[in-house]
């Protein structure tokens, strides 16, 4: 695996970014290597003082970029005119089969664009979504779009039950997903327009077990494993989610400290392996499906856990093939007009 990491993207960057590059050297073995995109001078003195041998340094590779695009920056504007910037030269590094994977906790609007306009499309497939994988007591979710398109088409939520299903299979071990329409009620008739032509496009598609419209209750019931919905929707599900986890820890720890102070050692360990497993750090990054490549966002607050977990799971995606398995599927899906 050849992983391009932004090293000036994100809220803790260029620190915590290094830094979770540097705890990923354990994960690399055979020929696998990270290219530090970024400022030369801010890489080679972090790497300098990083505390690493001499092999594992030989694991880096420094590509300098001179401009970094900035988190409110519009993202198709920034990539067209900072073709120098670290996102734009790290898609540039994955199309001309450099890199298998880029990742990035920067700018997402701008990592959707540079991934779309440097390593296109995979054949077939019409618009990229993000996927994300949701940790609940039945086991893991698939949820997509979760902002790369906030104003989607019927085909393009067709798609990505068929991508979001592949990736499922081939990365959560979900043998044939359960797919189901984000809407506000399981009747047909309840949704907007755009979720009623698209339950039709996903009730039709043989190659998905669609079970039909599902809640945002339904997610953690164990009814369903491939969720999709447009990006609007599907991210404040999923930054809502993040924060009602945090808050719920947050307050059992809280209620124990207040009620029963003497058990509050006793609970810490499981609490911890319960809060792991819902801790986004842990998950690294989510995939942007439907590229020519592998692509990871990570979120904007990523620190040096997450982006060594970016590196795991960039490493498990370019193993898993699932590209592949997305091409296939996406020929043999039904064609419709956009």
């Amino acid at each position: 695996m050849r992983a391009a990491v932004d090293v000036m993207g994100g809220d803790n960057a260029p620190q915590a970014i290094l830094q979770g590059c540097w705890d990923a050297v354990s994960l690399l073995d055979g020929d696998d290597k990270i290219h530090l995109v970024g400022d030369r001078g801010v890489i080679e003195k972090a790497l300098a003082g990083s505390g690493l041998t001499a092999e594992q340094q030989a694991r880096f590779q420094v590509v300098h970029t001179t401009q970094v695009i900035e988190m409110d920056e519009s993202p198709v504007e920034a990539i067209r005119s900072k073709q120098d910037s670290s996102i734009a030269v790290m898609c540039k590094l994955a199309k001309k089969g450099e890199a298998d994977v880029v990742i990035s906790a920067g700018n997402t609007g701008a990592c959707v664009a540079g991934a779309q306009l440097r390593m296109g499309t995979l054949p077939g497939v019409s618009r990229p979504g993000i996927a994300v994988i949701l940790p609940t007591f039945h086991g893991p979710v698939v949820i997509c779009d979760v902002g790369a398109n906030i104003s989607p088409k019927p085909k393009h939520l067709q798609q990505y039950a068929i991508m979001a299903g592949a990736y499922g299979r081939a990365v959560a071990g979900i043998k044939r997903p359960r797919v189901g329409l984000l809407s506000i009620g399981e009747e047909d008739a309840k949704g907007t327009t755009m979720v009623k032509d698209a339950r039709k496009l996903l009730r039709d598609e043989p190659q998905l077990n669609f079970i039909g419209n599902v809640e945002g209750r339904d997610l953690f019931k164990g009814v369903v494993d491939v969720v999709v919905c447009d990006g609007f929707v599907g991210n404040i599900v999923l930054k809502f989610t993040e924060g009602m986890a945090e808050g719920l820890f947050q307050t059992i720890l809280s209620e124990l400290q207040n009620s029963a102070p003497d058990m509050l050692d006793q609970f810490k360990p499981v609490m911890k392996k319960m809060y792991q497993k819902h801790d986004w750090r842990e998950y690294g990054g989510a995939p942007l499906l439907g590229v020519g490549g592998y692509c990871l966002i990570c979120h904007g607050r990523s620190d040096a856990l997450a982006i060594r977990n970016a590196i795991r799971v960039g490493k498990q995606l370019v193993q898993s093939d699932v590209n592949r398995q997305i091409i296939c599927e996406i020929e043999k899906s039904i064609q419709t007009e956009e």
